[in-house]
């Protein structure tokens, strides 16, 4: 805005730019940001991590298969001299372990076609050429190994061909890498259609997006997940028509995710991330003296308080304390204010009214936040921050039906290499 452009303004519109230009910036706490974005100054300020006051240690979990076991038996009585020979029963006062990795070399397996000359008629044979001759040489576990590192490690195929060669001595270019990736990735396929399959049966869905450089343009890595499955997709737009591609034509009893208005109306109920919602509450607070903002920060303290012990109350109880904190959202809603940011998020709020207090409905199976999507999300969002995205769209693709198959197995308690493995394998 020029001088000429601010003379014009009238002493009200002046006031009110001043006032905006010294509101605080958003930050980590306040907003979706992350904490990394946040000002030096704000993160020296901020609370010390580790553990917290009054939380239970743990110790690393002794073996329950050791390998080998040392009995260390004192020889002679440290009082009288005594000597404390072999028969005497003893007791265990203390155990130790020592831990050690097996030097890994690669297993090569090399197979060699004979002809030998027929001693009767003087033709020569040749054998047939064996199975492993007319494939990869490279086996399951490498297969397995390259596909962990490279997805869930975040390597790139320069870093991915040094730790292969320094920790196994194998030596692979970076052109076969990406044909042994690519082939590992197309047994992921079956597994990805049946977790879409049973999520297209799902009576809960939790979805959310983040942004990802795919083939050299801004494009999203898509996240559907619900009790029985996860499913991850890559997609050039953040529009509503992956959603519907997605659930083709299936409507779960209720949706969770932000106010973003692609996540609306593919459910018969909305529950909105309220963790989000208490961001821009806490945003408010901190830059407003209104108290409107704080009765709503009040409010969310107990609805998140009442989710801590969902599961524990009978329908009836839930349901009359739903309709006590809807009167009295309602109250905070219809309240007058002078300021503007109040303003805004109590229209925010109103719009989504119906939407904050859905999960009283199905204790137990619907969250009152999306954070379980977050989380699922966060592997994806490291690989991009470490790799900068994908050079291919069938990398992108390859990579999602990976981390869909394994996080899906996970929900049953799987190992993310095991479940690797096991399908690199089949």
């Amino acid at each position: 805005m020029g001088r000429s452009e601010l003379e014009r303004l009238s002493r009200e519109e002046l006031i009110e730019l001043v006032l905006r230009l010294q509101r605080p910036e958003k930050t980590s706490r306040t907003s979706s940001k992350p904490p990394a974005t946040d000002r030096k100054a704000q993160r020296e300020h901020s609370k010390p991590g580790g553990a917290k006051p009054g939380h239970e240690g743990h110790s690393r979990v002794l073996s329950d298969d050791p390998n080998t076991i040392v009995q260390h038996r004192p020889e002679a009585c440290a009082c009288c001299g005594a000597s404390l020979h072999a028969a005497l029963p003893a007791e265990i006062v203390s155990v130790s372990e020592q831990i050690e990795l097996p030097a890994v070399a690669p297993n090569v397996t090399q197979h060699q076609r004979l002809a030998v000359c027929c001693p009767r008629c003087g033709t020569r044979v040749i054998a047939p050429a064996p199975e492993a001759a007319r494939g990869t040489p490279f086996g399951p576990r490498l297969h397995a190994v390259a596909t962990y590192l490279k997805t869930f490690q975040a390597l790139s195929y320069e870093r991915l061909q040094a730790a292969l060669s320094d920790l196994f001595g194998l030596t692979l270019s970076q052109g076969g890498l990406m044909n042994l990736l690519r082939r590992a990735q197309g047994r992921f396929r079956a597994g990805r259609d049946a977790a879409i399959a049973t999520l297209r049966k799902a009576e809960v869905v939790a979805c959310d997006e983040t942004g990802v450089r795919i083939e050299g343009s801004n494009a999203y890595h898509w996240l559907f997940h619900s009790a029985q499955a996860v499913v991850h997709t890559p997609s050039p737009t953040r529009g509503a028509v992956v959603v519907r591609e997605m659930m083709d034509g299936h409507r779960p009893a209720v949706w969770i995710s932000d106010r973003y208005t692609a996540q609306q109306g593919h459910a018969a109920e909305h529950q909105t991330c309220l963790a989000h919602l208490a961001r821009d509450v806490a945003y408010v607070v901190e830059v407003s003296d209104d108290p409107v903002p704080w009765r709503l920060q009040l409010w969310l303290g107990s609805v998140f308080d009442l989710a801590e012990r969902v599961t524990d109350l009978a329908a009836s109880t839930l349901s009359a304390k739903r309709r006590s904190l809807d009167r009295q959202l309602g109250a905070i809603l219809a309240t007058s204010s002078r300021c503007d940011l109040t303003r805004d998020l109590q229209a925010k709020i109103s719009r989504a009214r119906d939407q904050l207090l859905v999960f009283l409905v199905y204790p137990g199976k619907v969250e009152p936040t999306n954070n379980g999507s977050e989380r699922l999300l966060r592997p994806a969002v490291v690989q991009r921050k470490v790799t900068n995205g994908y050079r291919a769209m069938w990398a992108a693709e390859g990579e999602a039906a990976i981390r869909t198959v394994v996080d899906t197995a996970r929900l049953s308690g799987a190992n993310p290499f095991g479940a690797i493995l096991k399908t690199v394998g089949a």
